[in-house]
């Protein structure tokens, strides 16, 4: 309830949003102790790079550092969070580079030296703090790797396979679990209640299950049976702790409980190995003696464990780099890597068209219908209503890789852009200055009109000034190439004929209007991956009319120039009060 109410950005002022900024990460650090005391099937790890991440975001503000070294500084912070929770500096240094550094735009093409460098120094620092505060033993306890042959290496693809399709179980489990919580709210029951209720079904479910939840790692010591006198597992356990484990980590991370799906990730994948090591080694055990093959000699479960624990990291979290590095750090064994790579990479091939990049703070934006603009599919009729229950937002309720682990999509966001971006409006950044074509306009017209105002859109409207559609300059340049290729002799190319080879490139799905925000416009571009909006009228005599351009330049320039004005208020306040 209390975070409920800081989130809230209907206040104004720098000062009062700076201290809920700072609140955020200190109530979701409490919220996670409570949620991993009390023993709830989630992760500390995901957390720890949400801190690392935060306390980056407090050192940028207190020395005022520019963009480029934000994110140095955020790529510094999950490394150290990744790092100390595991007591693994290689693995925490390569998620930085996966998480933050590899998905980071362009704009911030700063010396990739000095942030490696900074990466580097924040994980080895992290690491030796929590050996001094936690000891130097590894995260969980290791068993030893066995490698018997070369020709145990398809059994391990196999399992890659297995873990992928684990991974994507894992993922449709939290769509279908929020769905449900989403309808539980629709109710009229409130959300600050939802964690009572994941935390009592957990609960319950772990009177017939206790291995669900949260122990540190010692639950998967007793998967990989690496300590002395642990009971064995029988694979039929395994496989139902696997599904057991899946409802257990959706329904808490639906109901609202803090925590990260790593160590679910690795408790997951560990059962699936374990018992796939189990099975396999069971099945030519009893083929060995009919067959006389010695080449079927495998390794032992735990080995198959270790590996399954990598591939469904890597399916689940999209960090394939990690995965394979964390496992081969803890083990320091190079007999595993070849394993390790074979597997982590079908998983996570498996998974990534099945998982995309979005943010949080995106997603909580459309499933709020926050002045989000639906198109329907028929013929560019636009309703101008808010439409919350569109297929998009069914979509937003599965595949979204933050909606399983938060802290991968921290870099983008950023708290002083969100902040601006709330409170400009999409009137005052859009380019009133635009290309309009009409279907019978020629693209040779079009595009000398583009090279004229410096567009690399236009926009498509009808006889009446109707928003029909888009194009760009890529999709000229396509249609060219396919003209070429089937020999076409037509002296003059139109848009129409533009439009019936590409309709779907020449229609609109999403549009802006004038009293649309920023930062609803700029989630519209980063969910659905485009540059422009078009910005359409809301009169009622001239609905669906353009009005103007939105593209992510005039979106930066904005916030720039919003920030600057404030700088010089601020500055021409402070003197006055002098005098």
């Amino acid at each position: 309830m209390i975070r409920t109410a800081v989130e809230d950005d209907s206040a104004d002022g720098t000062v009062l949003f700076n201290i809920k900024s700072t609140l955020k990460p200190i109530l979701k650090t409490v919220a996670a102790c409570v949620t991993l005391g009390t023993g709830n099937s989630l992760g500390p790890e995901g957390p720890s790079v949400e801190i690392g991440v935060s306390v980056a975001k407090g050192v940028c503000k207190v020395l005022d550092k520019g963009a480029r070294r934000k994110l140095s500084l955020r790529a510094a912070g999950s490394a150290a969070g990744i790092s100390s929770g595991f007591n693994a500096a290689v693995a925490g240094c390569f998620f930085a580079v996966e998480s933050v550094l590899w998905p980071s735009p362009a704009e911030s093409s700063l010396s990739l030296t000095n942030t490696t460098s900074m990466v580097i120094l924040s994980a080895v620092i992290a690491s030796v703090m929590s050996e001094i505060g936690l000891g130097s033993e590894p995260a969980f306890a290791v068993p030893v790797y066995d490698f018997r042959s070369p020709s145990e290496l398809p059994l391990y693809l196999l399992l890659g396979v297995l873990c992928g399709l684990v991974s994507v179980g894992l993922s449709k489990s939290t769509s279908f679990m929020l769905v449900v919580f989403d309808g539980i709210q629709r109710v009229g029951i409130p959300r600050a209640v939802f964690p009572i209720l994941g935390g009592l079904s957990v609960g319950l479910i772990a009177l017939a299950y206790p291995e669900i939840l949260y122990w540190g790692f010692q639950n998967v010591d007793t998967l990989l049976e690496s300590q002395p006198f642990a009971n064995n597992l029988s694979a039929d356990l395994l496989l139902q702790l696997v599904a057991v484990k899946i409802v257990a980590t959706s329904l808490c991370r639906a109901s609202g409980l803090v925590g990260g799906y790593y160590a679910p990730s690795l408790f997951i994948g560990g059962a699936t190995g374990m018992a796939y090591g189990k099975i396999v080694g069971h099945l030519i055990s009893e083929s060995n003696p009919i067959f006389h093959l010695s080449i079927l000699e495998v390794a032992s479960p735990q080995a198959y464990g270790l590996v399954g624990m990598a591939a469904t990291l890597a399916g689940v979290c999209q960090v394939p780099l990690t995965a394979v590095l964390l496992l081969f750090e803890l083990t320091q064994d190079y007999r595993i890597v070849l394993p390790l790579l074979g597997a982590v990479g079908l998983s996570s091939w498996i998974t990534s068209d099945k998982t995309r990049k979005r943010s949080i703070d995106d997603t909580r934006e459309l499933k709020n219908g926050n002045n989000a603009i639906a198109t329907s599919r028929g013929r560019y009729s636009y309703d101008l209503r808010v439409n919350s229950t569109s297929s998009d937002t069914n979509e937003l309720n599965g595949n979204s890789i933050c909606e399983l682990e938060s802290s991968l999509c921290l870099n983008d966001s950023d708290d002083d852009a969100d902040y601006l971006a709330n409170k400009i409006l999409v009137s005052e950044a859009m380019k009133t200055k635009y290309v309009k074509a009409l279907m019978s306009t020629s693209l040779t017209d079009v595009v000398s009109l583009m090279l004229e105002e410096k567009q690399s859109c236009a926009v498509i409207v009808d006889d009446n000034n109707q928003l029909v559609g888009q194009l760009t300059i890529s999709d000229i340049q396509q249609f060219i190439e396919l003209s070429r290729a089937k020999g076409r002799k037509t002296q003059v190319l139109r848009v129409s004929e533009l439009c019936s080879s590409f309709g779907a490139r020449c229609s609109v799905s999403w549009i802006a209007t004038p009293n649309m925000s920023l930062f609803s416009a700029r989630s519209l571009m980063n969910r659905h991956g485009i540059c422009q909006l078009p910005v359409i009228t809301e009169d009622a005599n001239c609905g669906g009319c353009p009005v103007g351009l939105l593209d992510r330049e005039s979106i930066d320039l904005a916030c720039r120039a919003y920030a600057v004005r404030e700088g010089l208020n601020w500055c021409l306040t402070r003197e006055n009060f002098k005098s």
